[in-house]
């Protein structure tokens, strides 16, 4: 039997549903709009209603982001049966996708990653959110904020805070870190 529990994020807008099944193992998706629906036939279902305006999914959980009209405590219980149905039936989280090929990262790159997958992946996934690194350039490091951390508003703070505080002294090379606009 598949249970699934919610859990609030630091994102009042975005709440975070928790299967006791792996979703999508070792990977993410983040969708911000109607757009690529095709590649998670549970993000087109979701999208679909009304007050649904993002989705995340990664490993065991959804983070769901809603506009202003409704309240978590109306969604809570239809999204929890929801799910429960969904993934009890079998449905396809999301479609297999072509790999791509990683391009040749530089050694600062790869201590750059291996920093953000060790020490601020697991906090950033714990409120439903997730952290990409996108570059290295010129000494600014660019991220990509996903699922309940994009738009949060602690998002900034943790950022320059807690990710740029890190990387600037464990990467000397490193001087700033940026956003990336999703």
């Amino acid at each position: 039997m598949v249970t699934i529990y919610a859990e609030a994020t630091p994102n009042p807008a975005s709440m975070k549903f928790v299967a006791n099944k792996m979703l999508l193992p070792n990977d993410s998706a983040d969708f911000r709009n109607s757009a690529d629906l095709e590649r998670s036939p549970l993000a087109k279902a979701l999208f679909d209603m009304p007050f649904v305006t993002g989705v995340f999914i990664m490993n065991n959980f959804v983070s769901i982001t809603k506009n202003d009209d409704y309240e978590w405590f109306d969604l809570i219980p239809d999204l929890r049966s929801f799910f429960q149905e969904w993934i009890e039936q079998g449905k396809d989280i999301v479609n297999p996708e072509k790999a791509l090929s990683a391009e040749e990262e530089t050694e600062i790159e790869r201590k750059i990653r291996q920093l953000l997958d060790d020490h601020v992946k697991p906090a950033v996934e714990m409120d439903g959110g997730a952290i990409d690194f996108k570059s290295f350039h010129d000494g600014v490091v660019t991220v990509q904020m996903k699922g309940s951390c994009s738009g949060c508003p602690s998002s900034t703070m943790t950022l320059k805070a807690g990710i740029e505080n890190l990387l600037k002294r464990m990467v000397p090379e490193v001087k700033a870190v940026e956003a990336e606009a999703v």
